[in-house]
């Protein structure tokens, strides 16, 4: 649950780059769109993800799948839940269902599903609802065709060598934890396994619940994260590396 949106990284700096890869920074499987017609962005975007997501650490983009949280401490109504070691996959294998860009008025959609699976360890102390928690141990959470639908505020700016560049003013986003989400954790209670696995399977039976309710810090975490490492993609590679389509006044 550390990162249940952790796997926009990869889709926010790649739905952008659906331009030219013939450039000296941009990476060659970057397949380029002449225009910003949606059919184009969505495949260059989908054709992109495999390769973008096991990370550009020449462009300080880091790997996102398999994306690592080495820890991530959560305070949360009534309880503080902290995850260690995290490990999230999926990221490569997601569906990009929706691209929209209008250059002139600085706006950016983007829509995706994804399969997504969290491995790691955790601690946590205080009380779930209606129980009072103790616990630390293993988690393993698969969170089953969850969509995430970003709408972006862009800019465009220029760098020291006075070359255009993308750059995100703002967002908001909405998610949807879609048809699933199922939790595998040992040890709620420590030294009461009969107790632990009776919450587990109240989490798993109210899954939506639960998820919703604890979930939103997690997500805005994550949300925060993207738009940093997005930041970092689009100041180091220059927009006309990104797109044959003449970039707007500004």
């Amino acid at each position: 649950m550390d990162v249940l949106g952790g796997y926009v990284f990869t889709f926010l700096a790649v739905g952008l780059t659906f331009g030219n890869s013939a450039g000296l920074i941009a990476p060659d499987f970057i397949h380029p769109c002449n225009t910003t017609d949606s059919e184009c962005l969505i495949k260059a975007t989908q054709e992109a993800i495999p390769e973008f997501s096991k990370g550009l650490p020449n462009l300080g983009v880091p790997a996102l799948d398999p994306f690592v949280i080495d820890e991530l401490p959560i305070q949360l109504p009534g309880v503080k839940v902290t995850f260690l070691d995290g490990k999230v996959t999926g990221l490569r294998k997601c569906q990009v269902l929706n691209v929209e860009a209008y250059l002139e008025k600085n706006i950016f959609i983007l829509e995706i599903r994804c399969n997504i699976t969290i491995k790691g360890k955790y601690t946590a102390v205080g009380r779930l609802l209606l129980f009072p928690i103790n616990g630390e141990g293993d988690s393993k959470i698969k969170i089953v065709n969850s969509v995430i639908k970003l709408n972006i505020k862009t800019k465009y700016f220029k760098d020291e060598e006075g070359r255009d560049h993308f750059g995100i003013k703002n967002y908001k986003y909405s998610f949807d934890y879609g048809d699933r989400v199922h939790y595998t954790i040992n040890n709620l209670f420590k030294g009461n396994p009969e107790l632990s696995e009776t919450v587990l399977q109240f989490l798993n039976e109210n899954w939506r619940v639960v998820t919703e309710e604890f979930g939103q810090p997690v997500v805005d975490y994550a949300m925060n994260v993207t738009i940093d490492t997005a930041r970092k993609f689009f100041s180091a590679v220059p927009y006309d590396e990104l797109l044959y389509v003449p970039i707007p006044k500004y």
